[in-house]
């Protein structure tokens, strides 16, 4: 075999493996998504003849009650959008007014390319408050308050409804008592935590509406998760790579290439001489 085809067989089997080796690090050096928190269950199935483990994870179950406005609406009347819930009442002289105004502040950050008349992107994301408090806090109540709080009612619902409904959603849903360093009892929910569901309405996250670390880690995760699909879901080709049908076949086609040529090339210096 001569310097020429063997320096073009080389190439033949180095380029491909070195292609597939930068799509496979790029792919293991992907940002790293939001978890997920709540498991229902893990499955096992048969994948390509072995058994694989997956787990199913938690979806929040659908909630109807009534927001500021006076409409009756449920969890899943705006699907494909990201969602942020907390808990307040409108009377609470502690926590409750500072989460309002930073879960606020995160609604304006949302603002679509820093319109100066401050129209919301409300395809993005679903602004949720439960309030713990329903019998106190009726619909003109919740208005008044979400007015003077500076709250946009375009994706930003302040909802009342059958207190043992919302307590039921708070506790057997969102879990807000897990995973939590401040105790929540079942009595009365008094937590700071934001609570985040992706697309599919399963939790991805826990955050301190009091801390503006954690509120910027709530913001980034947010912007993650409206990236997910495109991430989770490869092209054909990628999985074919990752998978190496497609690698090999190139290797083998231009190995069989070479072999022609330095076969053909030898027959001619033979004929030749």
């Amino acid at each position: 075999m001569n310097k020429s085809a063997l320096l073009g067989l080389m190439l033949a089997l180095v380029l491909p493996l070195t292609a597939y080796l930068l799509l496979q690090s790029l792919s293991d050096n992907a940002v790293e998504m939001p978890r997920h928190y709540l498991m229902d269950t893990v499955v096992t199935k048969e994948i390509k003849g072995k058994l694989v483990n997956d787990t199913v994870w938690h979806t929040t179950a659908n909630i109807q009650l009534v927001n500021q406005l006076g409409d009756t609406v449920s969890l899943y009347d705006r699907p494909g959008k990201i969602i942020v819930a907390d808990f307040f009442f409108t009377s609470c002289r502690g926590i409750c007014p500072r989460l309002t105004t930073n879960m606020q502040t995160l609604q304006e950050s949302f603002l679509r390319g820093g319109n100066t008349r401050k129209k919301l992107d409300s395809s993005i994301v679903q602004f949720i408050s439960f309030t713990v408090d329903p019998e106190h806090d009726s619909v003109p109540v919740l208005k008044e308050y979400a007015d003077r709080m500076g709250v946009n009612h375009d994706n930003w619902w302040m909802l009342t409804g059958d207190r043992k409904a919302i307590y039921d959603f708070a506790f057997n849903e969102l879990k807000v008592d897990k995973f939590s360093e401040e105790p929540v009892t079942p009595d009365f929910v008094h937590t700071s935590r934001f609570v985040l569901l992706d697309k599919f309405y399963k939790v991805r996250g826990y955050y301190n509406g009091l801390d503006s670390a954690s509120m910027l880690k709530l913001s980034r995760d947010i912007g993650l998760l409206l990236l997910e699909k495109d991430r989770t879901k490869k092209s054909r080709l990628f999985i074919q790579i990752q998978e190496l049908r497609w690698l090999w076949l190139v290797i083998v086609v231009l190995v069989v290439f070479f072999v022609l040529i330095m076969q053909f090339r030898k027959k001619k210096e033979n004929s030749i001489n």
